[in-house]
């Protein structure tokens, strides 16, 4: 598996996860779970250099906001409750890139 195709079949899935937490309909917890799975799966992938696609750069940096931020901060802090949002739309439905997104593979 390619780094992209890796990308592209998690992309999906760290925005239904990241929609089910904000609409609180997924506990916060299950979030990391996903996370820490994720990360574990791309260390076999030995994937180096820099994010490839604006893809793959708002998956890497909405995963690092739910490694970064608790629960309470991201549901709390509008800004951040929306860039959150606007990642995972953009991650399910395409469209612009959100701004202020910055993401650095791990």
């Amino acid at each position: 598996m390619t780094a992209t195709e890796f990308i592209d079949n998690k992309a999906p899935q760290l925005a239904f996860y990241g929609k089910a937490f904000l609409s609180e309909e997924l506990d916060f917890h299950e979030v990391q779970l996903y996370l820490w799975d994720t990360l574990e799966e791309w260390q076999q992938l030995n994937s180096t250099g820099e994010a490839q696609t604006e893809t793959e750069k708002v998956f890497w940096h909405l995963l690092h906001s739910f490694n970064r931020w608790p629960d309470c901060v991201i549901r709390g802090n509008q800004y951040l409750r929306k860039q959150v949002n606007d990642c995972c739309d953009y991650l399910s439905l395409g469209g612009r890139v959100p701004q202020g997104c910055i993401g650095i593979r791990p």
